[in-house]
């Protein structure tokens, strides 16, 4: 081989080489933990216990799937006070998983909160944990409020992971049946917020991340993909090894649904590698919640 040619193949390695080198890619993933937390609960084996935390056969069931996926960053709802989150974490690091950074935050509801883990460190984090909204006769606050936080990818760009967890179906009013339009009243004032966040500040890479606590089709998502003439984003598919959609299972109904996920900027969107998120069905994947964990692998190109 002559020395040119040799020449070429060691340019054309080490620009291969380093273009590898420089392409990140995160693990984003959302898991609604279900009541990781002090409550009255019954148990099939003794009955009902008051002011009872999460068994740990089930807080053992919940870091198995978060061992088995790994996520780079993982948001989390109905996680109870900070102690628990950090109870998490420190269960997690001696499992052999460790997240530096941890971010906690208190909304209107004094029990079930929104947080996340992340081994990559936080460009920015906001708590927005007062955003209200006129709901009927009075104006109230979205319940778990709106977290926001910001991450560089490896091209120097700027996304945004919004974390929520929507008014679930359980209400004390018979004038909004199953909570439906103050759901949608959330989904309003956290959409609105997240707009006047990134769009009108001309920040276009973002994703809405969480448990909705609605279908697809309902009003409260299609609240997260349009406002009027302005596209916001799009529902990322996921599906789990057999091809099926369902992320939560509810028992009063013995229904099958689909009500978490992402919501996905039309300029985050070219970042999903694959084109589709995934969720997890493996072996013991529910017995620590109802909710099954959905995850998205996002590439970064050169910086």
């Amino acid at each position: 081989m002559s020395y040119f040619k040799v020449s070429l193949h060691l340019l054309l390695v080490l620009c291969l080489t380093n273009s590898v080198a420089a392409v990140e890619s995160l693990r984003i993933a959302t898991y609604n933990v279900r009541n990781y937390l002090v409550m009255d609960r019954y148990l099939e084996d003794v009955g009902w216990r008051p002011n009872y935390p999460k068994p740990e056969s089930e807080k053992a069931a919940i870091r198995a799937v978060i061992r088995e996926v790994r996520p780079d960053i993982l948001v989390l709802q109905e996680i109870g006070t900070v102690d628990f989150l950090e109870e998490l974490r420190a269960d997690l690091k001696q499992e052999g998983l460790q997240y530096p950074y941890a971010v906690h935050m208190f909304g209107r509801d004094p029990v079930r909160h929104v947080a996340m883990l992340s081994m990559v460190p936080p460009d920015e984090v906001v708590k927005h944990q007062h955003l209200d909204f006129q709901y009927l006769d009075s104006r109230e606050e979205v319940k778990r409020g709106l977290l926001e936080v910001s991450f560089l990818g490896s091209d120097g760009s700027r996304f945004t992971v919004f974390g929520l967890h929507l008014k679930s179906r359980w209400t004390d009013d018979k004038r909004d049946p199953e909570s439906a339009l103050r759901r949608t009243r959330e989904a309003e004032a956290c959409r609105n917020l997240i707009i006047s966040r990134t769009l009108e500040v001309g920040h276009s890479k973002f994703m809405v991340v969480g448990d909705f606590n609605a279908h697809p089709r309902s009003a409260p998502m299609r609240r997260f993909y349009k406002r009027g003439k302005l596209n916001l984003g799009s529902l990322l598919l996921a599906i789990d090894s057999r091809g099926e959609f369902w992320t939560y299972f509810y028992e009063k109904e013995s229904s099958y649904q689909a009500v978490d996920g992402f919501v996905l900027s039309p300029e985050m969107s070219p970042h999903v590698d694959g084109g589709s998120g995934r969720i997890v069905d493996s072996s013991g994947s529910m017995t620590g919640s109802d909710h099954r964990m959905v995850y998205a692998d996002f590439v970064f190109g050169v910086r």
